[in-house]
């Protein structure tokens, strides 16, 4: 599969594995690039830089293919210095980064002097737009199907991907609701240069989360997921279960940031991903989970998505013939 995605970025498939916190660490993000994708580390996963750092260094242990690490910047309850950040993933040579939440032009002139790629994730045209004014290489647009934030417009894939593609020079990585090959075409005829996925790599043998997480992915249907922090203008599409319920709740109740930050905090899901207790935090999840049918190993699933693929483009050349 040629796009200008796996030319650019020197990896066999059109598919990169979005930056999933607690989640996106040296096991799975090696095993995604090992099997022709990108994988991405999670940059804020790792408590300071030169957490960072460690982690960088085991992944290009485990594989020799290209990976990136993703930088996400929201507001936090704890100070983040970025350009640290940033320095650690310049100074071991990585030369993808994928970047999401806020405009991230004051790290641009250091990523771009040093030959970094830059994909930026955002949820609109108008952020989109920006994104290419200042020298990103690619955007990630998420549609309204996506896990974690999907913005406040409520637009779908179907829908925004093509507007996209319409607006940008530079090419736009598909985003939100994929998880197989049939999306992977899809979004390849709708102008995509290639799909991110983050929910279905969950569900993979490598994913470092507890076996009863995995089972519940299984489990749920795309009537799983809910949106929650509406009320904040901070918007998060998570798998529904009691903490998603008690946050809702209490929204409804008019209770602010304050009252809900024990709730949102991400040190919950960092326990309860280990421990198996997926009733306890709040857990970003797509609507794609409805896809999510079983456990294989991450090399088993590019392996059927790129098959299926193929199969749904031989099916359709038979319809147009």
């Amino acid at each position: 599969m040629n796009t200008v995605l796996t030319k650019e970025l020197n990896i066999k498939y059109p598919i990169i594995q979005g930056g999933m916190m607690w989640i996106s660490k040296p096991e799975l993000v090696s095993a995604i690039s090992n099997a022709g994708c990108l994988g991405i580390l999670s940059g804020l996963t790792y408590e300071t830089p030169e957490l960072l750092f460690d982690a960088i260094k085991s992944t290009k242990e485990m594989t020799d293919k290209s990976f990136g690490v993703n930088i996400t910047m929201l507001p936090t309850l704890r100070q983040i210095n970025y350009d640290a950040y940033i320095d650690v993933i310049i100074d071991s040579g990585v030369k993808i980064v994928e970047t999401a939440g806020n405009n991230p032009e004051a790290f641009m002139p250091k990523l771009k002097k040093n030959n970094v790629k830059v994909i930026h994730k955002c949820t609109s045209v108008k952020h989109a737009l920006k994104a290419e004014k200042i020298g990103c290489d690619f955007v990630s647009i998420d549609g309204f199907e996506c896990a974690g934030h999907p913005g406040e417009l409520d637009v779908t894939s179907l829908i925004l991907i093509p507007i996209a593609v319409d607006a940008l020079k530079i090419p736009v990585v598909a985003s939100g609701g994929f998880a197989d090959g049939r999306g992977l075409l899809a979004a390849l005829s709708l102008g995509a240069c290639g799909v991110n996925m983050g929910t279905r790599f969950m569900a993979t043998k490598e994913a470092p989360i507890h076996e009863n997480i995995k089972k519940r992915l299984v489990k749920a249907t795309e009537n799983d997921t809910m949106l929650i922090e509406r009320s904040l203008k901070n918007t998060i599409r998570v798998l529904r279960n009691r903490q998603a319920e008690l946050v809702e709740k209490m929204e409804k109740e008019g209770k602010g940031l304050m009252e809900l930050a024990p709730l949102l905090s991400g040190m919950n899901g960092k326990r309860c991903l280990l421990d198996g207790d997926y009733d306890g935090f709040i857990f970003g999840c797509g609507q794609a989970v409805g896809l999510v049918r079983d456990i294989p190993s991450v090399a088993e699933l590019v392996k059927r998505i790129v098959d299926d693929g193929v199969n749904s483009f031989n099916r359709l050349k038979e319809i147009i013939g």
